[in-house]
């Protein structure tokens, strides 16, 4: 299990070969908790099957690196807008 504290989420390991990315914003009986699922094709290469349409890439070179890449698009898609600074007409001088 690849966690950190107060972590959104979590890839989980369920099998020799295979893991989940769980997004614990869901409870554990919300089908929306399963991101992906994370299958061994080689010593060298992972293949993920999204469970939501997220556009990432299907292929990794780890379970860690498709775990990273979807915190990534997470903290991306959170970013909030510019905040507006109001401007005000130069001074006229005498």
């Amino acid at each position: 299990m690849t966690e950190l504290a107060d972590a959104r989420f979590e890839l989980r390991k369920v099998a020799e070969r295979e893991w989940l990315i769980l997004d614990h914003r869901y409870g554990a009986e919300d089908p929306r908790r399963t991101v992906g699922c994370v299958y061994e094709v080689d010593e060298y290469e992972v293949e993920v099957m999204w469970m939501r349409r997220i556009p990432l890439a299907s292929r990794y070179m780890s379970p860690i690196d498709a775990f990273e890449e979807v915190r990534r698009m997470e903290s991306r898609s959170r970013a909030t807008r510019p905040v507006p600074i109001p401007h005000r007409p130069p001074l006229l001088s005498a």
